[in-house]
């Protein structure tokens, strides 16, 4: 491909592709698509060697060499036999193989590896009697092999390992921030400009200094790819070493005149004596030495650089993830707030972090909000500009917005019941990894509630009062409660959200309470959902079975997973977290079937790649039965106790219809499958001698929740598997 321009896929982390389309177009790239993960662009070798010298943000470049149908792994060998190797490769070469797969009949990726490089191999041993091997380390070539719906896509990774690796780190301290994605918080903030401008740059959390040597990149306009070594494309038989030559003189000449005209500060600072050290290092490393200063220096003791009237201040605090609880931290947060607001007037700012509370904690109205992903972790990058508008609020002045009147007896009693139960499920939650739970349950029976958190709001239900209860009475209760949530909780009357429970008739609890479309992302252990505390009567996420996914999570690993009456799709995102192979949600409404897309891809799965289909279950396993029989390894079945949708041709009972529900289902499942069966009928009776071929398993105890102990008729699930 020297001359001749061929297709190429850059990739990218999640959030970086807009970024990446113009990075792509600036360095002259054809037909420049954006997709997922990637970008796909049209090239010829030299742009795909300027890009690997040159992407600030790109993790991977990949020459796409051929398609091929695969749905078995003969179908996959003699597709990758089609390809002539010895013009990419020599019989002593060495060779490496990734491989993703997703709703293919091959479904586990590392099987699929072996048997590629079996391809490959074999043709090389029945030519010349030699083989390449493996090396997964810096091999000359590395292939990428992508099996979707049964076609697979091999392509050569001309990158060879991410190009995140810049080759100036030689020690990660404290959860370094990948390169990539500090390139792309400059860019979001701006900071080309700002040093054309001769703004300066401070990190005041620098840790290892990532984000200063890539500013000072940046600035000098220095290839982020000049230090490298090792690329992809430099054992390939087609590489062609004058062309690389090239592009590698011109990148040392610009760095040459760039670093000889950089005037702009650019600063780092931290307290850890071990980071100041590794990000002197890495300064040396990268030859920035004389035009970066570190220096450990506490938050507090934070000074901007004299004589500098604007600039940039950015940084990579701890998110609570790893390295710290987030109550902890939001001190942390608003100390560097104040330090933005007080120390940097005119300046611009850029704070990256997982948490919307933290985010709030630092006490700045942000101007600007970006979504990028750090790995598998969506973070929001904050961008502020630090005028006299934007006014610094501390901690405290927050916590006083609450009012302080005076609680009524019946107030009090409920408060300190809160209180009780805040003690006892607050460290709970905590060690669960748990923002989401239910605080309170009808405890008193005078105040008959649930009280259900979402991070900082409160999702708040009232039982409807009884006839026998004086409506007056009710309603004083009531105020009693609206009252007492703000006083414990620290939160403001508007951060509560109140519904009138009532028995449910049909799908009345799916109905639409309002329009505001309002999501707020909550925590699960290792996942993350989206939820609407206003619309619907129900959030989007079911609490009571919190245990029940982390069931399915622990199950799931290799398995074709099936969600049946799958709402917002959150056992879905449980099993692809589990390492599910491929996955099926199955609702009838498009609202939930988008909900539950949104919630895939949030956790950093490629919803294009998960099966979503719009459809009355029970018609849809009538037809399932025949051209899916015995297809999924573990299903997930929670079907609403009762439903007359006018989507369905009839009425749906869970009691009357269990049997004939469950039977339909347990078609598709495989041999040695497993089938978790869950409903909320409280008076529900299993059908027990309807199923003496099954071994049934009653479950229910172990997927209880500790915030629902109080209510252990939430809920009852049964594990089925054929005998």
């Amino acid at each position: 491909m020297k001359n001749n321009k061929q297709s190429l896929f850059v990739t990218a982390a999640l959030g970086l592709e807009p970024l990446l389309v113009e990075e792509l177009l600036g360095l002259g790239l054809d037909e420049v698509k954006q997709e997922r993960a990637g970008v796909r662009c049209h090239g010829s070798l030299a742009d795909a060697y300027r890009i690997c010298m040159w992407s600030r943000l790109a993790s991977r470049v990949l020459l796409p060499l051929t398609q091929f149908a695969a749905a078995d792994p003969d179908q996959l060998y003699a597709g990758v036999q089609g390809v002539d190797w010895s013009e990419h490769m020599d019989a002593d070469s060495t060779l490496a193989i990734d491989c993703a797969t997703s709703k293919s009949q091959i479904t586990h990726s590392r099987y699929a590896e072996q048997k590629t490089k079996d391809a490959i191999v074999d043709q090389f041993r029945v030519r010349t009697g030699a083989r390449p091997s493996v090396s997964l380390e810096r091999p000359d070539v590395r292939l990428n092999l992508y099996l979707y719906q049964d076609q697979a896509s091999l392509s050569l990774d001309l990158s060879g390992e991410s190009l995140h690796r810049r080759g100036y780190r030689v020690d990660g301290v404290h959860a370094p921030l990948k390169e990539n994605l500090a390139a792309g918080m400059l860019l979001r903030c701006g900071w080309p400009q700002i040093s054309a401008a001769g703004g300066a740059l401070v990190d005041p959390l620098c840790g290892s200094g990532t984000l200063p040597l890539e500013a000072a990149l940046m600035a000098t306009n220095t290839a982020p790819g000049l230090l490298r070594t090792y690329y992809g494309f430099l054992g390939w038989k087609q590489h062609q070493d004058a062309i690389w030559q090239e592009v590698r003189q011109a990148a040392d000449e610009k760095h040459q005149v760039g670093i000889a005209v950089l005037k702009v500060p650019i600063i780092g600072y931290d307290a850890d004596p071990r980071a100041i050290r590794a990000a002197w290092d890495h300064a040396r490393q990268a030859g920035m030495d004389k035009l970066i200063h570190f220096e450990r220096r506490r938050l507090d003791e934070f000074v901007p650089p004299s004589g500098v009237r604007s600039g940039l201040l950015i940084a990579n605090p701890p998110y609570g993830e790893r390295l710290g609880n987030s109550d902890e931290l939001a001190p942390l947060y608003n100390q560097l707030g104040q330090v933005m607001a007080q120390q940097c007037p005119g300046w611009h700012a850029g704070v990256i972090t997982s948490e919307q509370e933290l985010g709030r904690a630092i006490g700045l109205r942000a101007d600007k909000i970006n979504v990028l992903y750090n790995g598998a972790l969506k973070c929001q990058l904050l961008q502020f500009v630090l005028n006299a508008d934007n006014h610094w609020q501390s901690l405290s002045e927050k916590a006083q917005r609450v009012a302080r009147k005076p609680l009524s007896a019946g107030a009090e009693m409920f408060a300190n019941r809160l209180r009780k139960n805040l003690k006892k499920l607050g460290k709970w939650a905590q060690r669960e990894g748990v923002d989401c739970y239910r605080l309170y349950d009808a405890d008193l029976p005078e105040y008959a509630v649930a009280v259900d958190l979402y991070g900082d709001e409160v999702h708040l239900q009232e039982y409807r009062a009884p006839s026998s209860i004086d409506p007056d009475k009710a309603a004083e209760r009531i105020r009693d409660v609206l009252a007492a949530l703000p006083r414990v909780l620290d939160i403001t009357p508007d951060q509560i959200h109140l519904k009138v429970r009532r028995q449910q008739k049909g799908t009345d609890q799916y109905e639409k309470q309002a329009r505001r479309g309002i999501l707020k992302e909550v925590h699960e252990g290792n996942c993350r959902f989206l939820v609407n505390l206003t619309d619907y009567l129900d959030t989007g996420l079911f609490l009571d079975h919190r245990m029940t996914r982390r069931k399915i999570q622990s199950m799931a690993a290799g398995k074709r997973f099936l969600n049946l009456f799958g709402y917002t799709g959150a056992a879905t995102v449980h099993a692809l977290k589990g390492g599910a192979s491929a996955t099926t949600t199955v609702d009838m409404s498009r609202t939930y079937l988008d909900w539950a897309r949104r919630n895939i891809e949030l956790n950093g799965f490629p919803g294009n790649r998960q099966e979503f289909v719009q459809a009355d279950c029970l018609a849809w396993l009538e037809q399932a039965q025949t051209h899916r029989a015995g297809v999924f390894d573990l299903i997930f079945l929670d079907p609403p106790s009762f439903s007359n949708s006018k989507s369905m041709a009839t009425t749906f009972d869970v009691q009357r219809d269990h049997v004939e529900l469950l039977r339909h289902t347990l078609r598709l499942l495989a041999d040695g499958g497993q089938l978790i069966f869950s409903t909320n009928l409280r008076t529900f009776q299993m059908a027990v001698e309807a199923f003496d071929d099954l071994s049934l398993e009653n479950i229910t105890a172990s997927t209880l929740p500790a915030d629902f102990a109080r209510n252990p008729r939430i809920h009852q699930c049964w594990l089925i598997r054929k005998i």
